[in-house]
């Protein structure tokens, strides 16, 4: 893969008539350092953020030896990557093949579920040829939550309502050799008081179930900056999570688990395009909704742009992006600030794509291709360079006299 220093000199360079992805590994592994260091339990890379093969290597040199796999696809990803890896399987629903070649062939023994069947299925799944049961299992419940505090849902899909919690924490003590219990508070998750509300949803579930827990899984919902986005540090995450940890009916050797996948991967990528056509202030570029641009199309997600042409006007308009493909649903609102005179010809980076953005690519309309380098200047933004300004800290000073 070819080095260069930033996104200027691969345009400079190349001149790419496709898009191009943009690599910064030593942004990524120092994210991975920073959770590795900093959370106060084990981090697990949610892979689907961000599969790639080159980033997984990466996030190892970092610290990160944990994987949350959501497939069996996953699964043999990580696995023949990061043969050492420690694969744990947190998709609360899957096929009971996919549960046996995870169990025997690639080692798995932890898995999560929400109901009865998926524990039973997990049961029989990992069940030896003359039906014994495994004594090896490390079985996670995971717990609906709310996510009114993210930016992006996921109470809606998976998760044991709070109510029916018990029996089914009751039930699957008795067959898992180590009991966890999980939740997801939603994705980019803007305060703390986030996890502090989901905290006292699993306080409540032990207390219903009254059984000894060995594991907290937060899950992820850590956030990253983007346009309009400021989140408060890490830090203050990390330190409420593990005080209202400390406060729970737990085992004394219980652990304290994490999902990061935005956190970890949303600098490692960033995206130059192409302006095709200029229509008022609507720019046709060659990448969209079936693309790395899927965020910017369908939930609105706001991602910082740059021009990457020289000697261009300082006044900045708001400006919508259509993608290549012939669907109009290939649109992305943004808004996205560049330069009024910005015209086809010219080149854009846009940045922060390392989550959900490489991973949602397709060949849809035969677009899709394009050539991916490694630059070794830093994103466009960044929760871990020690340079940003805490969103909580004002400017304005107030006299007392």
């Amino acid at each position: 893969m070819h080095h260069h220093l930033d996104a200027s000199a691969v345009a400079r360079a190349l001149s790419p008539d496709e898009p191009v992805i943009l690599n910064r590994p030593h942004a990524a592994e120092r994210a991975a350092r920073f959770f590795a260091t900093k959370f106060p339990g084990k981090s697990l890379y949610a892979v689907k953020a961000n599969p790639s093969p080159d980033l997984l290597p990466i996030l190892w040199a970092g610290g990160i030896t944990h994987y949350d796999v959501a497939s069996i696809a996953e699964v043999r990803l990580v696995r023949g990557v990061l043969p050492n890896a420690t694969l744990c399987f947190m998709h609360p629903v899957k096929t009971a093949s996919a549960i046996r070649e995870a169990y025997f062939v690639h080692g798995v023994r932890t898995f999560s579920l929400d109901t009865r069947e998926e524990l039973e299925k997990i049961v029989a799944a990992t069940a030896d040829e003359a039906g014994n049961p495994a004594a090896d299992l490390r079985l996670c419940v995971r717990l609906r939550v709310s996510s009114e505090y993210s930016e992006l849902s996921l109470a809606s899909k998976f998760g044991i309502d709070l109510a029916d919690a018990g029996p089914l924490l009751q039930e699957t003590r008795q067959v898992a050799d180590w009991l966890g219990v999980c939740f997801h508070v939603g994705s980019q998750a803007m305060t703390p008081f986030a996890y502090v509300q989901a905290l006292e949803r699993v306080r409540a579930a032990i207390a219903d179930a009254g059984v000894v827990i060995d594991m907290i899984d937060v899950g992820g919902g850590f956030p990253s900056v983007y346009p309009g986005m400021e989140p408060p540090p890490l830090e203050d995450y990390f330190a409420i999570i593990h005080r209202h940890f400390e406060a729970l009916p737990i085992a004394y050797n219980a652990e304290l688990w994490c999902e990061p996948g935005r956190a970890l991967c949303a600098e490692y990528n960033s995206l130059i395009v192409k302006v095709e056509k200029r229509r008022g202030k609507e720019l046709y570029i060659n990448d969209g909704a079936y693309g790395a641009l899927y965020d910017a199309a369908h939930v609105a997600w706001r991602f910082p742009v740059r021009i990457l042409n020289d000697a261009r006007s300082e006044v900045l308009e708001d400006f919508a992006f259509y993608g290549p493909t012939c669907d109009d649903a290939d649109y992305m609102e943004g808004p996205f600030q560049l330069p009024a005179d910005i015209k086809a010809g010219d080149f854009i980076e846009i940045g922060m794509l390392g989550a959900y953005g490489a991973a949602m690519r397709t060949a849809f309309n035969g677009f899709g291709q394009g050539e991916s380098v490694i630059v070794t200047d830093e994103p466009m933004a960044s929760l871990y360079t020690g340079e940003r300004k805490d969103p909580r800290v004002s400017d304005n000073v107030v006299s007392l006299r």
